[in-house]
């Protein structure tokens, strides 16, 4: 009767089974074109001689093309698994932002650089990660306004941001070395009342994933529980907010993937990614994903739709994680 019962629970899997068989196809395929682009590249190094500069330029940017084909086959998924942590660079204080444009061509490697969590002016921007971890080639912007908080993102060319000792949110446009526009949080918390569990000013956090521009902070009104609410980047009016239900100061940091918050328990050694709510369900849930904190002591951690990476700064140290995903795929 046991064994008839636990038939009757695996039953509703059969379909699901059935879809995995046509995704693994799929996943087949994408497998072999991988395999050819990567065959073409070597082509390519062993033929490097034979060809100029743009040349070689304008096929390297077919393959970017064709790979970025691939990735688009594969949708928006849900969080899995994060890898072990990537030290690129040990510099700053102990808090601090660091970050890539959300939304440009992958040529642009620029690397944008934040130390302190308050009354900051000063944006380093370098040429390339690898100019970012020498330490040299870089320009500097002095915001109009100063920062609060570390929950920076730069987006499509323009950085945005909570302004010092207020809850307005900035975007400064960095070809241009101006704001574009400024605009006020109504009810958002600001000044140490809302921050995450290490404090900071951290009251307002922006991010960018697969749908956009978000703004995480809190109010009175929603009692220092999580607003997640979706921002137009050109206005910064506010579209539509979502209350999470999840306590703000008990929240280590979180990032958005795919229209969903994550939520770390804390943000010293022995951290995990411990509660998701779902914006496009209205719902959450309860997670169990680790979460590596090397060096115990994170003030920043954001998420990267274009490069699939959560950047961190973690005590000093600037660190990726690559992210696993469960995939829908786009047939």
């Amino acid at each position: 009767q046991d064994l008839k019962e636990k038939m009757r629970e695996l039953l509703p899997l059969l379909p699901v089974l059935e879809q995995y068989k046509a995704d693994s196809r799929l996943i087949v395929h994408l497998k072999d074109e991988v395999r050819n682009l990567s065959g073409i590249l070597l082509a390519i190094q062993e033929e490097m001689g034979a060809y100029d500069y743009e040349e070689l330029q304008q096929r390297v940017l077919l393959l970017e093309a064709r790979l970025h084909a691939c990735l688009q086959k594969l949708g928006c998924g849900k969080l899995t698994g994060v890898s072990n942590p990537i030290t690129i660079r040990a510099s700053g204080s102990r808090f601090g932002s660091w970050m890539t444009d959300t939304m440009t061509p992958s040529a642009d490697t620029r690397v944008w650089y934040m130390d302190g969590y308050y009354k900051g002016r000063r944006v380093l921007e370098f040429r390339s990660l690898t100019d970012f971890v020498s330490g040299q080639n870089f320009v500097q912007h002095l915001l109009p306004h100063p920062w609060a908080g570390t929950g920076h993102v730069v987006f499509n060319g323009s950085l945005y941001y909570n302004k010092f000792q207020s809850n307005v949110a900035v975007r400064y446009h960095f070809r241009s070395r101006s704001v574009l526009v400024q605009r006020s949080l109504a009810g958002a918390g600001y000044n140490n009342t809302f921050p995450y569990s290490w404090g900071g000013f951290s009251d307002i956090d922006f991010m960018v994933d697969e749908n956009g521009l978000w703004a995480v902070y809190t109010t009175n009104q929603n009692a220092g529980n999580i607003v997640v609410s979706r921002v137009d980047p050109l206005t910064l009016e506010v579209l539509r907010s979502w209350d999470t239900g999840y306590p703000k100061r008990s929240a280590g940091e979180s990032f958005m993937i795919c229209g969903i918050l994550y939520v770390t328990n804390s943000h010293l050694a022995g951290a995990k990614i411990y509660f998701a709510y779902h914006t496009n369900t209205s719902s959450y849930e309860y997670t169990d994903i680790p979460f590596h904190n090397q060096y115990s002591h994170i003030s920043m951690l954001d998420y990267n739709p274009r490069e699939r990476v959560l950047y961190t700064w973690n005590n000093g140290h600037q660190v990726i994680y690559n992210v696993t995903l469960f995939h829908v795929i786009n047939t």
